[in-house]
């Protein structure tokens, strides 16, 4: 007997041409239903229905993968993930890319003990949780930071730039394209590619804006 919320996640999956191991799509599923259980306790997340924990949440981070495969490959790469909250996308990029080892840090003490407790459940030696501010954060440098409506890009950039490696890039997940918040970048920062994003089920404007400092 298949399992709906498996056949919906496989074949979202699918659309966004993704090949999706059924072992990493189980562990996606399993990392939901943590999430609706910790949700009933400590309010990480608005979005209470599983259903729309699917398409709000997991579809909606499952997006970016293709394009941050594209922008920096597929080998071992560092990715901080601001603003976490309940480990989106960070959690999704971990466990989509485990070649990939991604740092979730967030100001609320009880959002990183659930990636923490994430990490260990689901068997992600790749994923950390870490409670801080992301000014604060002593770690090594990133290839990829990214959020999802963590702040504006101004804010975002000048949080983090100390964070960023050498040749790394930002990748920021906003929904319509934010010509205002482009516009009021600091100029060493260059915009290089905003990519309108298509999730499975969701109907709302989604973009990923990618940002590098100039040269």
């Amino acid at each position: 007997m298949s399992d709906p919320g498996l056949d919906r996640l496989q074949s979202a999956a699918g659309q966004l041409r993704l090949k999706l191991p059924t072992a990493t799509a189980e562990k996606l599923l399993a990392f939901l239903g943590l999430l609706q259980r910790w949700n009933a306790t400590y309010n990480l997340t608005a979005v209470r229905d599983p259903e729309e924990m699917l398409t709000q949440h997991l579809f909606d981070c499952l997006a970016v993968i293709g394009p941050l495969r594209r922008e920096r490959g597929t080998g071992p790469k560092r990715v901080l993930d601001v603003g976490s909250g309940a480990g989106f996308p960070g959690v999704i990029i971990a466990t989509a890319c485990p070649q990939m080892s991604v740092v979730c840090v967030d100001t609320v003490g009880k959002k990183a003990a659930f990636v923490r407790q994430v990490a260990m459940e689901l068997g992600l030696a790749n994923l950390q949780g870490e409670h801080a501010r992301v000014e604060k954060l002593r770690a090594a440098p990133f290839d990829v930071i990214t959020s999802r409506a963590f702040a504006s890009l101004s804010d975002f950039v000048g949080l983090t730039r100390q964070h960023l490696a050498a040749g790394g890039v930002w990748m920021a997940m906003k929904g319509k394209r934010p010509e205002a918040e482009i516009a009021g970048l600091p100029a060493d920062v260059d915009v290089f590619h905003v990519e309108q994003l298509d999730v499975p089920q969701l109907v709302a404007d989604r973009c990923l804006v990618w940002m590098r400092l100039a040269n």
